[in-house]
C-alpha cells in the first residue's frame, strides 16, 4: 500500500533533473553554435579584409614604375617584399609576372627543388603541386592548401600595368580561425560541463524540496485510502504558495470526508434503528400470537391492527428515505407553472382534514410559480405534520402564510402556538432523524426525516427552507422559493 511515496520519490526528482538538463544542453549548444560560427565569420571578415588591403598596398607601390618590363616589375615587387615587416607565419603576398619568376615573401610557397628536412620526395612533390596550383591566375577570393601553413584564403587582383598585365596577391592562413574555434569549443566545454553539473545538482535539490511535501501527501493518502482519515498536511513555515494551496485543499478535502463518512455511519445507524423498532414490535407481537394455541378472534385482530400499524410506519420511513437518496438527482423535480392561489387552498383544505386544530390560512397572492406541484405539496403537509405533531388537540394553531419576496419568490411561512424551537435547535432541526425532544416517542414524532425532505425540495428548487423566530409563542419556519410571477408582472 505505499507504492505511491516511492514513485514520487524516484520520478518527480529525477524528471526534473532530467527536463532541467536537457534544456541546459539544448541552450548550450544552440549558444555555441552561434558563438562558434560568428567567432569564425568576424575572423575571416578580418582576413578578407587584411588581404584586401595587403594587395592594394602592392597594386599602388607597383602602378608607380616608370618602366614596365617584366624584368622591372619583378624587381619592384621585390623590393616590396624585402621591406614588408611580417614573415610568412602570418601574411603571404606574391606578385605573377607574365615571363618572369613570381615573386614572394614565402617563394616555398610556389614549390621547391628539394624536400625540407623530415619531408619525403612524395610530400615534396604534393608541394609542388599545390603551388604551381597558387601560380595560375584565377582573380578573387580563393582557398588553397599551402605547405607548411594549411588551408589559407587568398585574393589575387589583376594590375594593368601599361601593356603588361601582372596578378598582385595576398594570402592569410585560416589556422587563426580553426584555433579561435577550438578555443570556443574548448570553453563551452567546460563551462558547459560545470554548468550542467550545478544545474543537475540545484534541479535535484529543487525537486527534492519541491516534492516533499507531495510525497508527504501521497503517504497521507495511503493512510485515507486504508480507511484512517485522521492524519493531516502539515507545512513549516509561512509558505504562500501552490504547495500551501494544495495542502490546505487537501485538508479540506479530508474534513468533508471525514464527516461525509460520520454523518453517512449515523444515517446508517439512526437508520437501522428506526427500521429495527417496527421490526421488534412485529416480531413480539407474532412471538405472542404463536405462543397461543388457539389464539382468539379478537387478539389476531389486535395483533392484525398492531402489524399494519408498523408495516405503515416502515413504508413511510422507506419512503422519505428514498426521497432524500433521489434529491440529488437531475430528475427529481418536474416544475410547470403551479396558479399559486388555487395550488394553496387546495393542498390546506386537505391538510386540514387530517387532524382536529384550528388551520388558518392567510391572504395568497395572485401569480404564477415555476415549480413541482407534487414536490412543493409535499414539503407543505410535512411543514403543517411538523406543526401539528407539537400542537395540542382541538385548540392548537397551525397557520400558513404566503407571501411575495421581492418580486422573484414566494415565502410559504408555517406557524404554530406549540413549545417553539430553542434557538441552538433552529438549524439542527433540518438534520435527519434528529428531533427537538430526544424523549418523544416515535410513534408520535416520527423518524425526523420530515424537515431535511423539505430542506432537499427547497434546495432541488433553488431556495432555502429556514426555522425563524416567532412572534411570541411557538414555532415559524419559512419555505422560501424564487421563480414567482405575480399578476400584471
Amino acid at each position: 500500500m505505499r507504492a505511491p511515496e516511492p514513485a514520487l520519490r524516484s520520478g518527480l526528482r529525477w524528471r526534473l533533473t532530467l527536463w532541467v538538463a536537457a534544456v541546459m544542453l539544448v541552450s548550450a549548444l544552440a549558444v555555441f553554435a552561434v558563438v562558434y560560427q560568428d567567432t569564425g565569420a568576424q575572423l575571416r571578415s578580418q582576413i578578407r579584409h587584411d588581404i584586401t588591403d595587403d594587395t592594394g598596398q602592392l597594386a599602388q607601390s607597383l602602378r608607380t614604375l616608370r618602366a614596365v618590363s617584366s624584368t622591372e616589375v619583378s624587381a619592384a615587387a621585390r623590393r616590396y617584399m624585402t621591406a614588408l615587416p611580417y614573415r610568412a607565419t602570418s601574411t603571404l603576398v606574391f606578385t605573377l609576372v607574365p615571363g618572369a619568376a613570381t615573386v614572394s615573401n614565402v617563394p616555398e610557397a610556389f614549390g621547391a627543388d628539394r624536400p625540407d628536412p623530415g619531408e619525403t620526395a612524395a610530400d615534396q612533390h604534393r608541394e609542388n603541386e599545390e603551388g604551381r596550383s597558387l601560380a595560375k591566375p584565377r582573380p578573387g577570393y580563393f582557398t588553397l592548401p599551402l605547405p607548411d601553413v594549411g588551408q589559407t584564403l587568398i585574393l589575387e587582383r589583376p594590375v594593368r600595368l601599361g601593356q603588361l598585365t601582372a596578378v598582385v596577391g595576398a594570402g592569410e592562413p585560416l589556422t587563426t580561425v580553426e584555433q579561435a574555434q577550438h578555443g570556443v569549443a574548448r570553453a563551452f566545454l567546460l563551462a558547459g560541463a560545470a554548468a550542467l553539473a550545478l544545474a543537475l545538482l540545484a534541479s535535484y535539490l529543487a525537486g527534492a524540496r519541491v516534492s516533499a511535501p507531495l510525497r508527504r501527501m501521497a503517504a497521507i493518502a495511503t493512510r485515507v485510502n486504508a480507511g484512517d482519515l485522521a492524519p493531516r498536511m502539515e507545512l513549516a513555515g509561512r509558505r504562500g504558495d501552490e504547495v500551501r494551496v494544495l495542502a490546505e485543499a487537501f485538508n479540506h478535502m479530508l474534513d468533508r470526508l471525514a464527516e461525509a463518512f460520520g454523518s453517512q455511519r449515523e444515517f446508517v445507524a439512526d437508520a437501522s434503528h428506526e427500521l429495527r423498532t417496527p421490526l421488534t414490535v412485529i416480531r413480539g407481537q407474532l412471538e405472542v400470537l404463536a405462543a397461543q394455541e388457539d389464539p382468539s378472534s379478537d387478539e389476531v385482530r389486535r395483533v392484525e391492527r398492531l402489524l399494519q400499524a408498523e408495516i405503515a410506519r416502515i413504508s413511510r420511513l422507506v419512503d422519505d428515505l428514498l426521497v432524500l437518496a433521489q434529491a440529488d438527482q437531475t430528475n427529481f423535480l418536474r416544475t410547470e407553472a403551479v396558479d399559486v392561489p388555487s395550488f394553496v387552498e387546495e393542498i390546506w383544505d386537505g391538510i386540514s382534514l387530517t387532524a382536529d386544530r384550528r388551520f388558518e390560512l392567510g391572504p395568497v397572492p395572485d401569480g404564477s410559480l415555476q415549480a413541482d406541484p407534487d414536490r412543493l405539496a409535499q414539503a407543505l403537509r410535512n411543514l403543517a405534520r411538523n406543526a401539528i405533531e407539537h400542537t395540542s388537540e382541538a385548540d392548537g394553531v397551525v397557520r400558513l402564510e404566503v407571501q411575495p419576496m421581492d418580486r422573484i419568490g414566494l415565502r410559504f411561512v408555517v406557524t404554530d402556538d406549540g413549545p417553539g424551537i430553542p434557538a441552538p435547535e433552529r438549524e439542527r432541526v433540518f438534520e435527519r432523524f434528529h428531533r427537538v425532544d430526544a424523549a418523544r416517542s416515535r410513534a408520535n414524532g416520527g423518524a425526523g426525516l420530515g424537515l431535511p425532505i423539505v430542506r432537499a425540495i427547497a434546495e432541488a428548487h433553488g431556495g432555502k427552507v429556514v426555522a425563524a423566530e416567532a412572534n411570541g409563542r411557538g414555532a415559524r419556519v419559512e419555505l422560501m422559493l424564487p421563480g414567482f410571477a405575480g399578476q400584471g408582472s
